[in-house]
Protein backbone atom coordinates (compact mmCIF):
# COMPACT_ATOMS: atom_id res chain seq x y z
CA UNK A 1 0.00 0.00 0.00
CA UNK A 2 1.62 3.20 -0.94
CA UNK A 3 2.04 6.10 1.58
CA UNK A 4 -0.08 8.52 0.44
CA UNK A 5 -3.12 5.32 0.71
CA UNK A 6 -1.79 4.57 4.69
CA UNK A 7 -2.64 8.11 5.53
CA UNK A 8 -5.78 8.38 3.95
CA UNK A 9 -6.73 5.37 5.74
CA UNK A 10 -5.64 6.63 9.13
CA UNK A 11 -7.07 10.27 8.82
CA UNK A 12 -10.49 8.20 8.21
CA UNK A 13 -9.63 6.00 11.35
CA UNK A 14 -9.53 8.98 13.32
CA UNK A 15 -12.50 10.76 12.05
CA UNK A 16 -14.48 10.82 15.33
CA UNK A 17 -10.84 11.70 17.23
CA UNK A 18 -10.72 14.71 15.73
CA UNK A 19 -14.51 16.14 15.33
CA UNK A 20 -13.88 15.18 19.23
CA UNK A 21 -11.25 17.08 20.04
CA UNK A 22 -12.96 19.90 17.96
CA UNK A 23 -15.80 19.72 19.89
CA UNK A 24 -13.74 19.44 23.22
CA UNK A 25 -12.37 23.01 22.12
CA UNK A 26 -15.47 24.59 20.63
CA UNK A 27 -17.14 24.13 24.17
CA UNK A 28 -14.26 26.18 25.45
CA UNK A 29 -15.45 30.26 25.09
CA UNK A 30 -12.29 31.61 24.10
CA UNK A 31 -12.43 35.43 22.49
CA UNK A 32 -8.98 36.77 21.69
CA UNK A 33 -6.78 37.67 25.53
CA UNK A 34 -8.88 34.73 27.02
CA UNK A 35 -7.79 31.68 25.36
CA UNK A 36 -6.12 30.13 28.83
CA UNK A 37 -8.62 27.16 29.23
CA UNK A 38 -8.48 26.35 25.00
CA UNK A 39 -4.31 26.73 25.09
CA UNK A 40 -4.71 23.87 28.21
CA UNK A 41 -6.57 21.62 26.07
CA UNK A 42 -4.96 22.03 23.09
CA UNK A 43 -1.74 21.10 24.97
CA UNK A 44 -3.25 17.79 26.38
CA UNK A 45 -4.71 16.73 23.38
CA UNK A 46 -1.28 17.24 21.57
CA UNK A 47 0.28 15.64 24.70
CA UNK A 48 -2.21 12.43 24.14
CA UNK A 49 -1.41 11.94 20.39
CA UNK A 50 2.37 11.53 20.94
CA UNK A 51 3.93 15.12 20.28
CA UNK A 52 7.31 14.93 21.28
CA UNK A 53 7.45 18.28 23.19
CA UNK A 54 4.58 20.97 24.09
CA UNK A 55 5.20 24.09 25.47
CA UNK A 56 3.12 27.09 25.99
CA UNK A 57 5.35 30.17 25.08
CA UNK A 58 5.51 33.63 27.33
CA UNK A 59 2.39 34.76 24.70
CA UNK A 60 0.28 31.78 25.28
CA UNK A 61 1.16 30.06 22.06
CA UNK A 62 0.76 26.32 22.25
CA UNK A 63 4.11 25.43 20.32
CA UNK A 64 3.98 21.06 20.26
CA UNK A 65 6.72 19.61 18.37
CA UNK A 66 7.62 16.20 16.58
CA UNK A 67 11.31 15.41 15.36
CA UNK A 68 14.58 17.24 15.20
CA UNK A 69 15.43 17.21 11.44
CA UNK A 70 17.13 19.99 9.54
CA UNK A 71 13.77 21.32 8.04
CA UNK A 72 11.37 23.05 9.45
CA UNK A 73 7.60 22.83 8.81
CA UNK A 74 4.87 24.81 11.19
CA UNK A 75 0.99 24.01 10.68
CA UNK A 76 -0.46 27.51 12.61
CA UNK A 77 -3.65 27.88 13.44
CA UNK A 78 -5.44 30.53 15.75
CA UNK A 79 -8.00 28.92 18.64
CA UNK A 80 -9.07 32.54 19.61
CA UNK A 81 -12.56 33.25 17.74
CA UNK A 82 -14.91 35.91 17.56
CA UNK A 83 -17.88 36.34 19.42
CA UNK A 84 -21.34 35.09 19.14
CA UNK A 85 -23.55 38.29 17.81
CA UNK A 86 -26.69 38.11 17.98
CA UNK A 87 -27.85 34.82 19.64
CA UNK A 88 -31.24 35.28 17.69
CA UNK A 89 -29.42 34.76 14.11
CA UNK A 90 -28.16 31.23 15.50
CA UNK A 91 -30.04 27.70 15.44
CA UNK A 92 -28.34 26.08 17.72
CA UNK A 93 -25.96 27.08 20.80
CA UNK A 94 -22.43 28.16 19.25
CA UNK A 95 -20.29 26.32 22.51
CA UNK A 96 -22.28 23.29 21.34
CA UNK A 97 -19.78 21.38 19.64
CA UNK A 98 -22.56 18.98 18.77
CA UNK A 99 -20.97 16.58 16.51
CA UNK A 100 -23.96 15.43 13.88
CA UNK A 101 -25.38 14.44 10.67
CA UNK A 102 -21.70 15.55 9.20
CA UNK A 103 -20.66 18.24 10.81
CA UNK A 104 -19.12 19.75 13.96
CA UNK A 105 -21.33 22.73 14.96
CA UNK A 106 -20.26 25.96 16.99
CA UNK A 107 -18.24 28.92 17.30
CA UNK A 108 -14.65 28.33 15.81
CA UNK A 109 -15.73 25.29 13.97
CA UNK A 110 -14.43 26.86 10.63
CA UNK A 111 -12.16 29.79 11.95
CA UNK A 112 -10.06 28.41 13.08
CA UNK A 113 -9.92 25.36 15.82
CA UNK A 114 -10.91 23.00 13.06
CA UNK A 115 -8.14 23.43 11.20
CA UNK A 116 -5.94 23.07 14.49
CA UNK A 117 -7.91 19.39 15.36
CA UNK A 118 -6.94 18.35 11.99
CA UNK A 119 -3.56 19.31 12.67
CA UNK A 120 -3.49 17.06 15.74
CA UNK A 121 -4.47 14.25 14.14
CA UNK A 122 -1.82 14.68 11.56
CA UNK A 123 1.02 14.70 13.98
CA UNK A 124 -0.77 11.65 15.60
CA UNK A 125 -0.30 9.93 11.96
CA UNK A 126 3.28 10.73 11.44
CA UNK A 127 4.41 9.57 14.61
CA UNK A 128 2.01 6.30 13.83
CA UNK A 129 3.82 6.04 10.34
CA UNK A 130 7.16 7.14 11.55
CA UNK A 131 7.72 9.16 8.55
CA UNK A 132 8.87 12.62 8.15
CA UNK A 133 12.18 11.72 10.33
CA UNK A 134 14.50 14.31 8.09
CA UNK A 135 11.90 17.30 9.57
CA UNK A 136 11.30 19.23 12.72
CA UNK A 137 7.55 19.74 12.92
CA UNK A 138 5.87 22.18 14.70
CA UNK A 139 1.80 22.57 15.51
CA UNK A 140 1.15 26.17 16.66
CA UNK A 141 -2.47 26.88 18.32
CA UNK A 142 -1.84 30.59 17.76
CA UNK A 143 -3.48 33.51 19.96
CA UNK A 144 -5.16 36.82 19.49
CA UNK A 145 -4.85 36.39 15.87
CA UNK A 146 -9.06 37.76 15.88
CA UNK A 147 -7.50 41.37 18.09
CA UNK A 148 -4.29 41.80 16.27
CA UNK A 149 -3.78 39.27 13.16
CA UNK A 150 -0.21 38.41 12.81
CA UNK A 151 1.11 39.17 16.71
CA UNK A 152 1.19 35.76 17.51
CA UNK A 153 3.91 35.06 14.75
CA UNK A 154 6.18 38.32 15.42
CA UNK A 155 6.44 36.82 18.88
CA UNK A 156 7.44 32.98 17.84
CA UNK A 157 9.57 34.85 15.50
CA UNK A 158 11.51 37.51 17.02
CA UNK A 159 10.84 35.89 20.71
CA UNK A 160 10.99 31.87 20.41
CA UNK A 161 13.46 33.04 17.79
CA UNK A 162 11.64 29.92 15.67
CA UNK A 163 11.64 30.70 11.82
CA UNK A 164 10.29 27.77 10.00
CA UNK A 165 11.24 27.01 6.16
CA UNK A 166 7.01 26.89 5.31
CA UNK A 167 3.76 27.99 7.34
CA UNK A 168 0.83 25.90 6.81
CA UNK A 169 -1.91 28.10 7.20
CA UNK A 170 -5.26 26.16 8.45
CA UNK A 171 -7.38 29.41 7.89
CA UNK A 172 -9.99 27.73 6.13
CA UNK A 173 -10.29 27.32 1.98
CA UNK A 174 -12.43 25.17 1.24
CA UNK A 175 -9.67 22.41 1.18
CA UNK A 176 -8.45 24.72 -1.77
CA UNK A 177 -4.44 25.70 -2.02
CA UNK A 178 -4.66 29.75 -0.86
CA UNK A 179 -1.54 31.68 -1.71
CA UNK A 180 -2.27 34.94 -0.68
CA UNK A 181 -4.25 38.10 0.82
CA UNK A 182 -4.55 41.39 0.76
CA UNK A 183 -2.95 43.21 3.32
CA UNK A 184 -4.65 45.41 5.64
CA UNK A 185 -4.35 48.60 7.80
CA UNK A 186 -6.45 50.96 10.43
CA UNK A 187 -5.86 54.69 10.27
CA UNK A 188 -7.42 56.96 12.42
CA UNK A 189 -8.12 60.64 11.14
CA UNK A 190 -8.50 63.24 13.62
CA UNK A 191 -10.10 66.63 12.89
CA UNK A 192 -9.37 69.85 15.61
CA UNK A 193 -12.42 72.70 15.33
CA UNK A 194 -12.95 75.58 17.37
CA UNK A 195 -16.19 75.59 20.13
CA UNK A 196 -18.82 78.43 19.78
CA UNK A 197 -22.47 78.86 20.90
CA UNK A 198 -24.92 76.62 18.59
CA UNK A 199 -26.89 79.65 18.31
CA UNK A 200 -24.23 81.73 16.58
CA UNK A 201 -21.73 78.81 14.80
CA UNK A 202 -20.56 81.13 12.30
CA UNK A 203 -18.02 82.30 15.75
CA UNK A 204 -16.66 78.45 15.68
CA UNK A 205 -15.06 75.65 13.22
CA UNK A 206 -17.23 72.68 13.09
CA UNK A 207 -15.06 69.74 12.91
CA UNK A 208 -18.17 67.03 12.00
CA UNK A 209 -17.98 69.41 8.62
CA UNK A 210 -14.83 68.83 7.97
CA UNK A 211 -14.58 64.78 8.62
CA UNK A 212 -18.08 65.04 6.47
CA UNK A 213 -15.80 66.95 3.54
CA UNK A 214 -13.38 64.29 4.37
CA UNK A 215 -15.65 61.23 4.53
CA UNK A 216 -16.96 62.28 0.90
CA UNK A 217 -13.82 62.18 -0.62
CA UNK A 218 -12.37 58.68 0.55
CA UNK A 219 -15.41 57.65 -0.52
CA UNK A 220 -14.11 58.34 -4.21
CA UNK A 221 -11.17 57.33 -3.58
CA UNK A 222 -12.01 53.97 -2.99
CA UNK A 223 -13.52 53.93 -6.36
CA UNK A 224 -10.00 55.09 -8.11
CA UNK A 225 -7.56 52.40 -5.91
CA UNK A 226 -5.39 50.12 -7.66
CA UNK A 227 -5.80 46.71 -8.61
CA UNK A 228 -3.76 43.68 -8.67
CA UNK A 229 -4.59 40.52 -11.28
CA UNK A 230 -5.16 37.77 -8.66
CA UNK A 231 -5.76 39.85 -5.10
CA UNK A 232 -7.62 42.32 -6.59
CA UNK A 233 -8.31 45.57 -6.04
CA UNK A 234 -7.84 48.10 -2.91
CA UNK A 235 -10.43 49.37 -0.95
CA UNK A 236 -10.86 51.80 2.15
CA UNK A 237 -13.98 52.25 4.28
CA UNK A 238 -15.18 54.44 7.06
CA UNK A 239 -15.82 51.91 9.78
CA UNK A 240 -16.46 54.27 12.51
CA UNK A 241 -17.54 58.50 12.82
CA UNK A 242 -16.99 60.13 16.39
CA UNK A 243 -17.36 63.67 17.36
CA UNK A 244 -17.47 65.89 20.35
CA UNK A 245 -18.70 69.11 21.28
CA UNK A 246 -18.84 70.98 24.81
CA UNK A 247 -22.89 70.64 24.61
CA UNK A 248 -25.37 69.48 22.11
CA UNK A 249 -26.01 73.64 22.29
CA UNK A 250 -21.81 73.98 20.93
CA UNK A 251 -20.25 73.54 17.81
CA UNK A 252 -18.29 70.45 17.55
CA UNK A 253 -14.54 70.93 18.28
CA UNK A 254 -13.53 66.96 17.64
CA UNK A 255 -13.89 64.98 15.03
CA UNK A 256 -12.71 61.02 14.36
CA UNK A 257 -13.02 58.69 11.46
CA UNK A 258 -11.34 55.03 11.69
CA UNK A 259 -10.74 53.62 8.45
CA UNK A 260 -10.36 50.15 7.05
CA UNK A 261 -8.04 50.24 4.56
CA UNK A 262 -7.31 47.09 2.27
CA UNK A 263 -4.19 46.59 0.65
CA UNK A 264 -3.59 44.94 -3.21
CA UNK A 265 -0.20 43.64 -4.17
CA UNK A 266 2.10 47.05 -4.95
CA UNK A 267 0.48 49.91 -2.27
CA UNK A 268 2.11 50.09 0.81
CA UNK A 269 1.47 51.84 4.22
CA UNK A 270 2.99 55.05 3.37
CA UNK A 271 1.28 55.42 -0.38
CA UNK A 272 -2.08 54.51 1.95
CA UNK A 273 -1.01 56.97 4.52
CA UNK A 274 -0.45 59.76 1.88
CA UNK A 275 -3.86 59.38 -0.12
CA UNK A 276 -5.53 60.37 2.82
CA UNK A 277 -3.00 63.11 4.30
CA UNK A 278 -3.95 64.71 0.36
CA UNK A 279 -7.50 64.53 1.37
CA UNK A 280 -7.04 66.70 4.18
CA UNK A 281 -4.26 68.72 3.71
CA UNK A 282 -6.12 72.13 4.07
CA UNK A 283 -8.04 70.90 7.13
CA UNK A 284 -6.74 71.06 10.90
CA UNK A 285 -6.41 67.07 10.84
CA UNK A 286 -3.99 64.45 11.80
CA UNK A 287 -3.49 61.09 9.92
CA UNK A 288 -2.09 58.22 12.13
CA UNK A 289 -1.81 54.74 11.53
CA UNK A 290 -2.82 53.03 15.21
CA UNK A 291 -1.05 50.57 16.97
CA UNK A 292 -2.05 47.14 19.34
CA UNK A 293 -1.23 46.85 22.78
CA UNK A 294 -3.02 44.52 25.16
CA UNK A 295 -2.13 41.93 27.67
CA UNK A 296 -2.40 38.37 26.53
CA UNK A 297 -3.80 35.40 28.89
CA UNK A 298 -0.38 35.14 30.12
CA UNK A 299 -0.13 38.68 31.37
CA UNK A 300 2.36 39.90 29.00
CA UNK A 301 1.91 43.04 27.24
CA UNK A 302 2.70 43.05 23.79
CA UNK A 303 2.32 44.77 20.62
CA UNK A 304 2.72 45.82 16.80
CA UNK A 305 1.43 48.64 14.84
CA UNK A 306 -1.39 47.86 13.04
CA UNK A 307 -0.33 47.28 9.65
CA UNK A 308 -0.71 44.16 8.25
CA UNK A 309 1.12 43.57 4.59
CA UNK A 310 -0.12 42.30 1.38
CA UNK A 311 1.44 38.98 0.50
CA UNK A 312 1.33 36.59 -2.02
CA UNK A 313 3.57 33.36 -3.08
CA UNK A 314 4.43 32.03 -6.92
CA UNK A 315 1.92 29.72 -8.06
CA UNK A 316 4.89 27.75 -9.46
CA UNK A 317 6.97 27.95 -5.55
CA UNK A 318 7.21 24.86 -4.28
CA UNK A 319 5.76 25.54 -0.96
CA UNK A 320 2.45 25.66 -3.23
CA UNK A 321 3.42 22.70 -5.90
CA UNK A 322 4.59 20.27 -3.16
CA UNK A 323 0.51 20.87 -1.68
CA UNK A 324 -0.90 20.84 -5.18
CA UNK A 325 0.71 17.66 -5.83
CA UNK A 326 -0.53 16.08 -2.36
CA UNK A 327 -3.96 17.07 -3.02
CA UNK A 328 -3.59 15.24 -6.26
CA UNK A 329 -2.29 12.54 -4.98
CA UNK A 330 -4.62 12.05 -1.79
CA UNK A 331 -8.02 13.10 -3.38
CA UNK A 332 -6.93 12.58 -6.88
CA UNK A 333 -8.18 15.67 -8.40
CA UNK A 334 -6.14 19.74 -8.74
CA UNK A 335 -7.63 22.00 -6.14
CA UNK A 336 -8.25 25.25 -7.05
CA UNK A 337 -5.80 27.72 -6.36
CA UNK A 338 -6.99 31.31 -4.65
CA UNK A 339 -6.71 33.64 -2.01
CA UNK A 340 -8.27 34.64 0.91
CA UNK A 341 -10.85 37.15 0.93
CA UNK A 342 -10.28 38.28 4.70
CA UNK A 343 -6.31 38.59 6.60
CA UNK A 344 -4.28 36.05 8.12
CA UNK A 345 -1.23 35.59 9.97
CA UNK A 346 0.73 35.26 6.76
CA UNK A 347 0.92 38.93 7.54
CA UNK A 348 3.83 38.73 9.42
CA UNK A 349 4.56 34.96 8.56
CA UNK A 350 5.28 36.36 4.80
CA UNK A 351 4.66 39.77 4.42
CA UNK A 352 6.84 40.98 7.01
CA UNK A 353 9.04 37.49 7.28
CA UNK A 354 9.14 36.43 4.29
CA UNK A 355 8.63 32.48 5.42
CA UNK A 356 6.45 30.65 2.52
CA UNK A 357 2.57 30.24 3.55
CA UNK A 358 0.75 27.52 1.94
CA UNK A 359 -2.99 28.14 2.72
CA UNK A 360 -5.20 24.87 3.25
CA UNK A 361 -7.68 24.46 5.61
CA UNK A 362 -11.04 22.35 6.21
CA UNK A 363 -14.37 24.39 5.72
CA UNK A 364 -15.83 27.20 3.84
CA UNK A 365 -14.75 30.82 4.94
CA UNK A 366 -17.88 32.37 4.08
CA UNK A 367 -18.88 30.72 7.94
CA UNK A 368 -16.33 32.72 9.64
CA UNK A 369 -17.86 35.24 11.94
CA UNK A 370 -21.05 34.02 11.30
CA UNK A 371 -24.07 32.58 12.65
CA UNK A 372 -24.51 28.81 12.20
CA UNK A 373 -20.53 28.01 12.59
CA UNK A 374 -20.25 24.55 11.09
CA UNK A 375 -17.56 22.46 9.30
CA UNK A 376 -17.61 19.44 7.52
CA UNK A 377 -16.08 16.31 9.40
CA UNK A 378 -15.26 14.82 5.84
CA UNK A 379 -13.35 18.65 6.02
CA UNK A 380 -11.60 17.12 9.32
CA UNK A 381 -10.51 14.08 7.70
CA UNK A 382 -9.32 15.14 4.72
CA UNK A 383 -7.03 18.30 6.19
CA UNK A 384 -5.60 15.70 8.74
CA UNK A 385 -4.27 13.71 5.45
CA UNK A 386 -3.34 16.69 3.95
CA UNK A 387 -1.07 17.69 6.58
CA UNK A 388 1.02 14.35 6.94
CA UNK A 389 1.36 14.20 3.38
CA UNK A 390 2.55 17.38 3.36
CA UNK A 391 5.12 16.89 6.14
CA UNK A 392 6.55 13.84 4.38
CA UNK A 393 6.86 15.86 1.13
CA UNK A 394 8.90 18.38 2.80
CA UNK A 395 11.95 16.32 2.15
CA UNK A 396 11.96 17.47 -1.69
CA UNK A 397 11.48 21.22 -0.70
Amino acid sequence: MNLAKQIINLAEKYRDYTANNLSEMIQIKSLSLGEKEVQEKLKEQMEQAGFDEVVIDGLGNVLGRIGNGSTILAIDGHTDTVDFGNLDNWDFNPLSGEVKDGFVYGRGSVDQEGGVAAAVTAGRIIKELGIAKHLTLYVVGSVIEEDCDGLCWKYIVEEDQLKPDVVISTEPTDLNVYRGQRGRMEIRVSFRGVSAHGSAPERGKNAIYMASRAALEIEKLNERLSADDFLGKGSVTISEFVSGSPSLCAVADYAQLHLDRRLTWGETKESAVQEIEDIVCDMDAHVEVLHYLEKSWTGLEYGMEKYYPTWKIPKDHPAITTGIDACQELFHQEPKVDKWTFSTNGVTINGMYGIPVIGFGPGNEVYAHAPNEKVPVEDLVKASAFYALYAERMRHL
